[in-house]
């Protein structure tokens, strides 16, 4: 029998229509700008801990959606659950962010997917959780980091600006870093598809440093990577739907979507409105509103709000940020630009 439940705005944007209002969700949604978030975070553990917690996952997940009423929650959890499931050694400090113990080509033998699978199932099981909480008449994302950023952080041991140490082992030890792209590529194919059979309506795939990379280790790294996962995924799901994020792509933005086969493209906020509005004709896109300008709210985020849905008006467009939401905005600015969003151009 067909299934009764409405599909949610987001999904119909994804498959090409256009709405009017744009659905609307916000990266980091779920986080430490909201006080309900620092509560459940406090009795948490630790921030792996929280993550493989099925209830506090689940929990933090929903909070932004009960207290703004988005089109879409986005599953609670972190870009190196992989990287961690995989075997390396991962942790999070207050202050410092995630700091791993760095990874050479002479340890790669020590990531497992076997490992992962079942390392990972309270992740899964967050999802199942979520879904059945949810309202039906909105979707749920998952998502994973790509094997490029991933890997940066698993070469680095932590963030970077440069990532050196990811790009002396990219050039100076081609064959191994090729093979830990391909583990990762791999590793992301189980994690985005474990999700979507958990109950996620759609995934997200996050390459947050895409914009360190030149134009032809981009291709080989970004776009060729983001291609076999977007393959793999849809073999095995061939309803899924997909998002991808370049951080930073710049110049190589149309390029990534136009040769990944993702659904969507998301928007940093460098990403001028006329280029976005281009790659409209090929598919949808989602963003673009400056986070700060998000965090300093009034008269000037409300112009930048207008001038974002009168650019992609007409066309398949999500409304997002072009970063994930920073932890100092005040939560009564994440309600105002909800009413913006939605409000009548």
């Amino acid at each position: 029998m067909p299934s009764s439940r409405p599909e949610p705005a987001l999904l119909r944007v994804l498959a090409g229509e256009s709405l009017d209002p744009p659905p609307v969700w916000l990266m980091r949604q779920a986080g430490r700008y909201l006080p309900e978030y620092r509560a459940l975070r406090a009795k948490s553990g630790s921030f792996l801990e929280f993550c493989y917690n099925p209830g506090a996952a689940a929990e933090a997940t929903l909070q932004p959606i009960t207290r703004f009423g988005l089109d879409a929650a986005i599953l609670f959890s972190d870009i190196l659950v992989v990287a961690d499931g995989l075997g390396a050694k991962v942790e999070f400090r207050e202050g410092e962010g995630p700091v791993l113990e760095p990874l050479t080509p002479e340890s790669l033998g020590r990531l497992k997917i076997a490992r992962m699978q079942k390392y990972l199932e309270p992740v899964y099981e967050a999802v199942q959780r979520v879904r059945a909480a949810l309202d039906p008449a909105r979707a749920l994302i998952g998502f994973a980091g790509a094997p490029w950023t991933v890997a940066c952080y698993l070469a680095e041991g932590m963030g970077s600006r440069d990532f050196a140490a990811a790009k002396a082992w990219m050039w100076g030890k081609p064959e191994s870093f090729e093979a830990l792209i391909e583990l990762l590529t791999l590793a992301t194919i189980e994690h985005l598809s474990r999700q979507l059979e958990a109950g996620a309506d759609c995934v997200q795939l996050f390459d947050s440093w895409a914009g360190v990379l030149p134009s032809e280790e981009f291709r080989g790294f970004v776009v060729a990577p983001t291609r076999e996962i977007v393959r793999g995924v849809k073999q095995r799901h061939p309803n899924a739907r997909i998002i991808g994020f370049p951080r930073g792509a710049g110049a190589m933005l149309e390029a990534y979507a136009h040769e990944t086969g993702v659904d969507a493209v998301g928007l940093d906020y460098a990403v001028p409105l006329e280029k976005g509005r281009a790659l409209q004709k090929r598919l949808a896109v989602q963003g673009n509103l400056d986070p700060v300008l998000l965090q300093v709210g009034g008269a000037a985020m409300q112009g930048r709000i207008r001038a974002i849905r009168a650019a992609f008006s007409g066309k398949p467009h999500i409304f997002n940020l072009g970063h994930g939401v920073l932890p100092a905005t005040p939560p009564e600015h994440v309600a105002a630009l909800v009413a913006a969003v939605r409000a009548d151009p």
